[in-house]
C-alpha cells in the first residue's frame, strides 16, 4: 500500500514538473493601442476608397455606353450595333480585371495591407514571443483570431503583459469615489 502512495505521488509530481503553461493575448486589442495600426488602417481606408471611387467611376462609364447604344440601337445597322457591343463588352471586362487586380488576392490593396500593417504586427509577435520566455510559457493563444474559447481564467491573460512591453500601457488611475 505504501509502495502505491509513492508511485501515485511520483506520477503526480512527475505531472505538475512537465505540466504546460498556456497563456492568451488579445492582438485586436494590443494592435487598437498602437498608432503606427491605426496610421496603417487609416491610410488604407483612404486608399481603398480612393480606388472604390474609381473603379466605380468606370462601372458608370461602361453602363452609360449600355444607354446610348440602346438609344441609338435603332439608328446603327447590326455591323455597327455589334462593333460598339463588342466594345462594351472589352470595357467591362477590364473594369473587372482592374477591379481584381486592385481587390482581388495578391492585388494592390492586398499588397499595400502587407507593406503597412505587417511591420507593426512583426512588434506585437515579437513582444508576444518576449513575454512568453519572460512567462515560461508553452503556447500562447491568440484570443481574437480563429480560436474560439468559451470561458479562459483572466489568470492567464497576457495581453496587458505585452502592452507593457511595446511600452503601451496607460496610466490608470484606481482612485475610488
Amino acid at each position: 500500500m505504501k509502495k502505491l502512495i509513492i508511485l501515485l505521488f511520483g506520477i503526480f509530481l512527475v505531472n505538475l514538473i512537465f505540466a504546460q503553461k498556456f497563456g492568451y493575448v488579445d492582438t485586436q486589442y494590443i494592435l487598437s493601442k498602437m498608432s503606427g495600426y491605426k496610421e496603417a488602417q487609416a491610410e488604407l481606408e483612404k486608399l481603398a476608397k480612393g480606388w472604390e471611387q474609381e473603379i466605380q467611376d468606370l462601372y458608370q462609364e461602361v453602363e452609360k455606353m449600355e444607354i446610348e447604344l440602346k438609344a441609338e440601337e435603332v439608328l446603327l445597322t447590326k455591323e455597327m450595333w455589334e462593333e460598339r457591343n463588342l466594345e462594351i463588352e472589352r470595357n467591362w471586362k477590364e473594369v473587372k480585371e482592374y477591379q481584381q487586380s486592385v481587390f482581388g488576392f495578391e492585388g494592390l490593396y492586398f499588397l499595400k495591407k502587407k507593406e503597412l500593417v505587417k511591420p507593426v504586427q512583426d512588434q506585437v509577435f515579437e513582444a508576444v514571443e518576449r513575454v512568453a520566455k519572460n512567462n515560461r510559457l508553452q503556447i500562447v493563444f491568440d484570443k481574437s483570431g480563429d480560436l474560439v474559447m468559451i470561458y479562459t481564467d483572466p489568470i492567464h491573460d497576457y495581453t496587458d503583459f505585452v502592452l507593457e512591453d511595446l511600452g503601451l500601457v496607460e496610466n490608470q488611475s484606481t482612485s475610488n469615489n
